[in-house]
């Protein structure tokens, strides 16, 4: 057994490294300073209580992205300088962010212990490469994202901080699952590399019935393609959807984890997923080829999910609200009900249609997973989700990008399941239009202005927030743009109590509410790692079923309209088009 020694190595604070929501997301080259990933890792711990840290066990993965193994290094050989018994890590050093959550709030070791917390190495759906970005975030031992108690901790420790302790062990070989022991003057400390994926499929082969989805893909009625993006997803789709359900090798795409994701953008959206798009007939061009029956793709830390149909796009606002409204049936771990529903505030309201139909508990919340997990810690919320494609459930205190994948699946094998050996498919397409038949529809665009001058991008914000204190003057405006347009009842900036321990969040996104249920929401986006992301939300609700049947951004185009012209986008932005639209 290799002995080490602690020391402790002098630093200096730097000054910018306050954790968001999603955590600290740099460029490659900011990470690459020396110190600076120290700096954020030992303010963690020292923001942590001392039994999550001394002889506690930790979860050191991520995505895989550049830079990931370095880091998984220097954070292994600081947890053994902060006194921590055990460091985990998925084989080589992949994990999805789902599965990190499942890990902690699942995973025994093989000598009784639990895991109380993990860094999580991510920047989400943000491309990686050495000139790219790199991300991370601590979870808690709920498997969720640190509070904001912690996190504003953790950026008061970076401000100040002298020292970090790290311990001279020799790097660790994550290549291959087994333990590596070391020893020093106050014991043993194990670095254990595990399979990546067992723990996780467990986990959701005790939420599905593998079963009935295994017939669905096995029937030569359907057809099924699945595009990791060259993210962490591809350790977890051979196993889950090809071993374990039986579907064909080659309906996977990009399932072979890269660090600098093949080169593409990991965002599984219409814009970055080119590929499957394409695959879906849903590309510009025409393909010959007929298109699968499913598809779906996932960002980079498999947390986000996009759902197709034969050439049919299922936003994210619409996915939440179906799979709410078929989970019971479709779904064994809901079977006995589900305890209340929850989204984000900028994510359309045909969730609270499901919700107010079904006599479920409802909440809106703001943008930011912990939210969603303080609901379901008290008990309050089965499934929840947000438009910037986050699907997920109380099993995990994350977001799910293949747990959201296997309840569509779920759903189709459902209502499938009478007819797989003679007549008509129940495809995609059909369970949307039938769910917009039963809770009417609500047209839904988000426009992306991504790296937008941080200053101008605040001036627009501002302007928006002191031109609500005057709805006469927004209604003069609006109907100089658009004279079809409703009326403004309501403008505020959206403020969340929450419910579970009365913590309130401030300026969470600034509203516009129409007379007839359409709403316009502007947010500042904290997902990038440079520059501001301007994040602009239309909608539309429409229950005329003779009407949903339009398309949305022709549906949409008069508010498009009024939202581009009451922000002045262009003036402040210099921007004439979104960098994305979903």
């Amino acid at each position: 057994m290799v002995l080490f020694n602690v020391s402790r190595v002098e630093t200096t604070p730097f000054g910018d490294q306050k954790p968001g929501t999603s955590g600290l997301r740099k460029k490659v080259k900011v990470f690459k300073q020396p110190n600076y990933l120290q700096n954020f890792v030992q303010s963690t711990f020292n923001a942590l209580t001392p039994q999550n840290v001394r002889g506690a066990t930790l979860v050191v993965s991520g995505d895989g992205r550049y830079f990931s193994k370095d880091a998984i290094q220097i954070i292994t050989k600081m947890a053994a300088g902060n006194g921590l018994r055990r460091v985990w890590v998925g084989q080589n050093g992949l994990l999805s962010t789902p599965a990190v959550s499942a890990v902690i709030r699942e995973r025994v070791g093989v000598d009784g212990s639990k895991a109380t917390g993990a860094f999580i190495l991510t920047a989400s759906h943000n491309p990686g490469g050495p000139n790219e970005d790199f991300g991370i975030k601590y979870n808690m031992e709920n498997g969720g994202p640190a509070p904001e108690g912690i996190t504003d901790k953790i950026y008061e420790n970076t401000k100040t901080i002298k020292e970090y302790l790290t311990a001279d062990l020799p790097d660790v070989d994550i290549t291959t699952i087994g333990v590596t022991s070391f020893s020093w003057s106050e014991g043993q400390f194990d670095v254990e590399v595990f399979d990546s994926a067992s723990d996780y499929i467990k986990l959701m082969k005790s939420i599905f019935d593998f079963e009935s989805i295994r017939k669905l893909l096995s029937s030569p009625k359907f057809t099924f393609c699945y595009d990791a993006l060259h993210g962490v997803a591809g350790a977890y789709a051979k196993r889950i959807f090809v071993e374990e359900l039986g579907a064909q090798e080659s309906s996977l795409l990009n399932c072979v984890p890269k660090e600098d994701f093949g080169g593409g953008h990991p965002d599984p959206n219409l814009t970055y997923a080119k590929e499957l798009v394409a695959r879906m007939g849903l590309g510009k061009s025409n393909s010959e080829v007929e298109p699968p029956e499913f598809g779906a793709a996932a960002d980079g830390d498999a947390d986000r999910n996009m759902v197709l149909g034969k050439r049919f796009f299922v936003t994210p606002s619409d996915s939440v609200a179906i799979i709410a409204a078929n989970a019971v049936e479709a779904i064994p771990y809901f079977s006995a009900g589900l305890k209340g529903v929850a989204r984000s505030m900028p994510t359309s309201a045909a969730l609270d249609v499901v919700a107010k139909s079904l006599n479920l508990k409802f909440f809106e919340v703001p943008t930011g997973w912990k939210f969603f997990g303080n609901l379901m810690d008290a008990g309050l919320c089965s499934v929840c989700g947000e438009e910037s494609f986050g699907t997920g459930s109380d099993h995990i205190r994350e977001k799910d990008g293949i747990w959201a994948v296997l309840a569509w699946l779920s759903i189709l094998a459902y209502k499938n399941r009478e007819n797989l050996g003679g007549g008509k498919l129940v495809t995609v397409e059909d369970i949307v239009h039938n769910h917009w038949a039963t809770y009417g529809r609500h047209y839904y665009t988000r426009y992306d202005y991504e790296n937008v001058d941080a200053g101008a991008a605040k001036e627009l914000m501002a302007c928006l927030v002191k031109l609500q204190s005057s709805l006469t003057e927004v209604n003069e405006i609006v109907s100089g743009i658009q004279s079809d347009v409703s009326k403004v009842v309501h403008a505020d900036e959206f403020e969340y109590k929450d419910p579970v321990d009365s913590s309130i969040s401030k300026h969470q996104g600034i509203r516009y509410l129409f007379e007839d249920g359409s709403r316009l929401v502007f947010r500042l986006s904290g997902t990038g790692s440079e520059g501001a992301t301007i994040r602009l939300y239309i909608e539309q609700y429409e229950k005329d079923p003779s009407k949903t049947g339009r398309d949305s951004q022709d549906a949409l185009a008069p508010l498009v309209a009024v939202a581009l012209g009451l922000s002045k986008m262009q003036e402040f932005t210099g921007r004439s088009a979104p960098t994305v639209i979903t």
